[in-house]
């Protein structure tokens, strides 16, 4: 390719773990001297990095895949190339179904990206390939990342895949086996990015509280935590995908003790009773459950406690329904994320009898959402009237609190915002700010007078 056509845009859809890829297929790129573009019409290439989790992530995926199809029609740009999940999973469908899309390349390609770019260039451009079984790629503290999040926060991606075989989940198919990243690795990681201005870190992958069960010597994600802790410049370390029946005590009392870590944690529990639980294949039930719950909240009174949750999933009875908005009132969760059942091939949940209709799983799924938002709107206004420390994240668009931020009970994206009136702040800064007022997901606060 000549200079001129090496530039890229890249798209990136679905979760934070998605998110880190794309960032690796960036950064490779650019390492190989090709260019970023901030618009994909400006670009020579684009790249659609892909979510097929459920339907709506597919659903968006195949939009963004068309966008740039047409672009490519319209000749905007030269090269499609779809990435991720939705290759990994559909890669010959997609290539024919989208004869536009000149690569379909899965997980264990992301390292070569800049090879198979080359190849399509070649008089004899090579037949297409497709991702084949499930991948065994993990990237290292070496890989290279253009960031797109913020330079003072960053997502480290501590393992890939999973090993849960949950019934109604295709990641185990897309995403291969629980890899683990060596502790030496992760930390070199992590002191990079503090060097280069993170001082949030949020610890990523499908279930953090499974890592290092793969790896000789089995060291603890308690551990992983311990170490992180002594990165300076580092101030909030924040842990997400928290699997229940694998929190234990030990785990807690590292959150305890180090004020670096957030006093935050997401516990995807999915639903309540056992015997959806069961047909789901998650493991521990609603014991353990109940009991990671009470052991967090027992070891840090304070802690910031987020779930998701199916609705709608084959065999959820009215009564059982009905257990799991109880169950939602009486635990008062802080931060509540609901998805209507999404039926997927592939999975031992779509050969289930008794469906629940579309209607009546969204039904159910907004009645929980209603509940959760008289639940957070109470919590908030609890916190009027404390100090807190805010990240602070830039300029809003409201003229009395005109910057933005989070606590550390406020993960990025899911959670609400803090706004925040005061002066002369800079995204990064981590403020002091007294709560003044509270919303149903927002907060408000005023920093102390110059």
């Amino acid at each position: 390719m000549s200079r001129l056509r090496k530039s890229f845009h890249v798209v990136s859809l679905g979760c934070p773990k998605n998110a880190v890829d794309a960032e690796v297929l960036a950064g490779t790129l650019v390492r190989e001297g090709y260019r970023p573009a901030r618009r994909p019409e400006r670009a020579d290439i684009v790249i659609v990095n892909t979510c097929a989790f459920i339907l709506p992530a597919k659903e968006e995926s195949i939009d963004a895949v068309l966008a740039a199809a047409d672009l490519k029609a319209r000749g905007r740009v030269r090269r499609l190339v779809v990435t991720g999940c939705l290759p990994q999973r559909y890669g010959k469908t997609l290539h024919r179904e989208i004869p536009e899309i000149d690569l379909c390349l899965g997980i264990d390609d992301i390292p070569k990206i800049a090879s198979h770019l080359a190849d399509l260039e070649r008089p004899e451009c090579p037949p297409p390939r497709y991702p084949a079984g499930p991948p065994r790629f993990l990237m290292n503290a070496d890989a290279p990342r253009r960031r797109e999040t913020p330079a003072y926060s960053a997502f480290l991606k501590i393992a890939d895949g999973c090993s849960n075989r949950c019934s109604y989940c295709v990641i185990p198919s897309i995403r291969g086996r629980a890899r683990s990243r060596l502790p030496g690795d992760i930390l070199a990681e992590a002191e990079t990015l503090a060097a280069r201005g993170a001082k949030e870190l949020i610890l990523i992958a499908q279930d953090t509280t499974a890592y290092g069960q793969d790896l000789k010597g089995r060291p603890r994600l308690g551990e992983l935590l311990d170490g992180l802790c002594s990165i300076g410049g580092l101030q909030w370390i924040r842990l997400l995908y928290a699997y229940p029946h694998r929190i234990d005590r030990r785990l807690l009392s590292v959150m305890a003790a180090n004020p670096k870590i957030c006093r935050y944690l997401d516990i995807p529990i999915q639903h309540i009773d056992d015997g959806i639980l069961r047909a789901m294949r998650r493991r521990g039930g609603s014991r353990a459950i109940r009991r990671a719950i009470h052991m967090a909240r027992e070891a840090m009174p304070d802690i910031a406690l987020r779930t998701s949750l199916i609705v709608g999933f084959p065999g959820e009875t009215k009564a059982a329904f009905g257990g799991l908005s109880d169950f939602v009132r009486e635990t008062r969760f802080d931060h509540l994320g609901v998805f209507a059942y999404s039926s997927e091939e592939g999975t031992a949940a779509a050969e289930l009898p008794s469906r629940i209709g579309r209607k009546e799983a969204e039904r159910r799924r907004e009645t929980i959402l209603e509940e959760q938002a008289a639940i957070s709107l109470a919590i908030n206004r609890t916190l009027v009237g404390s100090t807190q420390e805010v990240l602070v994240e830039g300029r809003s668009d409201d003229p009395e609190y005109c910057y933005r931020g989070r606590l550390k009970r406020q993960a990025p994206e899911v959670d609400g915002l803090t706004y925040i009136r005061g002066r002369s702040l800079k995204p990064g800064d981590i403020v002091t700010a007294r709560i003044v007022s509270a919303a149903e997901y927002d907060l408000f606060a005023r920093t102390p007078a110059p």
